[in-house]
């Protein structure tokens, strides 16, 4: 599984690959599911932002919350992202993400009709 390598980070809560179409591919954690529901409306939302200001396609979501920290990456019609405890260092996420972006490229687009 493309996730497995965020499953064992440390203080990474919840974990998600989502499709072109929107669904979840693979998710892990308790709030695996609502993670890859919100990256996909993330992803639509910021997509549009970058059109609108020419800024092209956003490649990479990071934000912080008062309980956790989300960090994503996505690659062609796919995002990842991990869900942190507050107060955790996301750079081995970051690092790994980025890594884990360039196998994305490799998946098969599912057809959306």
């Amino acid at each position: 599984m493309i996730i497995d390598p965020l499953r064992t980070l440390p203080g990474v809560i919840a974990a998600a690959l989502v499709g072109p179409d929107g669904l979840p591919i693979e998710t892990h954690g308790e709030g695996g599911d609502a993670m890859a529901a919100e990256l996909s409306a993330l992803r639509a939302s910021l997509d549009r932002t970058g059109r609108r200001l020419g800024a092209g396609e956003v490649t990479r979501i990071a934000f912080t919350s008062e309980r956790i920290e989300v960090v994503a990456v996505s690659s062609g019609d796919f995002v990842l992202g991990a869900a942190m405890a507050r107060g955790s260092d996301t750079r081995t996420a970051q690092q790994t993400l980025a890594r884990l972006a360039l196998e994305l490229g490799h998946l098969p687009r599912p057809e959306i009709t």
